[in-house]
């Protein structure tokens, strides 16, 4: 059974360092059977629960993305870190069950909009459309992580929940396709920004044209259209509306900066520090999980440049099988670095030089190595001078890993370029084929008698 919605949604968004609210009202709580949109007053509480849902999902996609990979080892006691760091994943991991409950809760709610919002009388045309363009936008996002993470899953659109208990899995491909129509269709009636909007909060909390596209061109490079992938991709880049940081230690240390294009955030009332998947209790305060010695040395080498930032070295922590080393990028809300970043610019000239690379773009001012430059410019790096297509497409999944390290893209990359099985067997030997996807949480098996198991588990 999809288990819609079984913690109540804190329904708040992010704020400023200075407390500055983004989404109004005040914190409440919305339970699944509190859910009304029968007014225009409804309108905005169920709009910030869509995206508090939208929110529960950034963690364990973190964790899907780069602790399955090689990434990093555990450090801890707890069974679902010891999981992902000696390779042994089972169908009973919490955080697997976290992410399906995190993209069904998302599914649920941009469900429950579409159905109820057309026919609620008084709204004005623009919010109607932008609500619903939103809705559209997450569902596809949510079945997006859905369909690369654990393959075919089930494809629900509606809020009829006994329907819902015995749903079957839908095939990734049609998943896909039904992900694509849902950005498409968002598209249209999202609102449009440019150049002159300089609120990096509001640019990157909410959904808007340009954030959108910069999704669809992730979509366009895991389809492997690289066409439509570099187009896209130039769009954004090309927008003015977001723009690289200066100096990278500020992606580490800060939150909300002005190359964040979809982010989510915590203020200090609803900081998850503490939670369970929380990444800054896995990753700094219990530091449950620690940066893998292959990944150290990777952050550590001149190519990575001041990449290195991402993690750092405590001598006083360093015994036994820990070697000291600590991931800096998820902080506390006092420290104004606990937000998670889902897609920022400098993906997009990645996803851009990949592009290029793979329809033989390579050199020149709109070439691949122009793309990766950039980013070794900004990280202080020497710049990358390989000529040849194959050096170039390792160029970029190496830039790919100094660059995005814990901001859940490794597995899903190694993954989706066939490399996964050539990477992950020389890093563990308990390494499996069947790891390319994550299992079916158990308990949705237990329930819905209708859903299959992932080969292996």
């Amino acid at each position: 059974m999809i288990r819609f919605l079984r913690y109540s949604l804190l329904i708040t968004l992010v704020s400023l360092g200075a407390c500055q609210e983004v989404l109004e009202p005040k914190p409440v709580t919305l339970l699944v059977d509190e859910l009304v949109l029968n007014e225009p007053n409804d309108v905005q509480p169920v709009r910030i629960g869509l995206y508090s849902a939208f929110r529960g999902m950034a963690s364990p996609t973190i964790i899907a993305g780069d602790f399955t990979a090689d990434y990093i080892q555990a450090n801890g006691t707890f069974t679902d870190n010891i999981e992902f760091g000696t390779k042994r994943i089972t169908a009973t991991n919490g955080a697997v069950d976290a992410l399906w409950e995190g993209i069904y809760n998302t599914v649920y709610v941009a469900n429950f909009i579409q159905e109820r919002l057309p026919a609620v009388a008084n709204v004005s045309e623009a919010t109607r459309k932008q609500v619903l363009a939103e809705a559209r936008f997450l569902r596809g996002w949510a079945n997006f992580i859905g369909a690369y993470t654990f393959g075919d899953i089930p494809k629900v659109t509606s809020t009829n929940q006994v329907a819902n208990t015995t749903i079957t899995r839908t095939s990734k491909a049609d998943i896909l396709a039904s992900v694509l129509a849902d950005y498409q269709a968002a598209l249209t009636d999202l609102p449009n920004v440019t150049s002159a909007s300089t609120n990096a909060t509001t640019n990157a909390a909410y959904i808007n044209k340009i954030n959108c596209q910069a999704a669809m061109a992730r979509f366009y490079l895991y389809q492997k259209n690289w066409t439509q992938a570099e187009q896209l991709a130039t769009v954004v880049i090309g927008s003015g509306v977001y723009s690289l940081q200066t100096n990278y230690s500020d992606l580490v240390t800060k939150d909300f900066t002005n190359e964040a294009i979809i982010e989510v955030g915590y203020t200090l009332t609803d900081d998850p520090g503490t939670g369970a998947y929380s990444l800054n209790n896995l990753l700094v305060g219990r530091r449950e999980v620690i940066p893998s010695n292959q990944l150290v040395s990777s952050l550590l080498s001149a190519e990575s440049g001041t990449r290195s930032e991402t993690i750092t070295f405590n001598a006083q922590q360093q015994r036994g099988n820990d070697n000291g080393w600590t991931v800096r990028k998820y902080g506390t809300a006092s420290e104004d670095n606990n937000n998670i970043v889902l897609i920022r610019l400098a993906e997009m000239y990645l996803i851009r030089a990949e592009a290029r690379a793979q329809q033989g773009k390579l050199t020149g001012a709109s070439g691949a190595v122009a793309d990766l430059n950039v980013l070794r410019t900004r990280a202080k790096a020497p710049a990358i001078t390989a000529a040849a297509q194959a050096d170039v497409l390792l160029a970029v999944e190496r830039e790919r890993v100094y660059e995005l390290a814990f901001e859940g893209h490794r597995w899903y990359d190694l993954v989706r370029t066939g490399r996964a099985q050539a990477v992950m067997s020389a890093f563990s030997p308990n390494w499996n084929s069947r790891f390319e996807l994550w299992p079916i949480p158990q308990r949705e098996i237990q329930q819905n008698t209708a859903l299959t198991q992932n080969p292996g588990y």
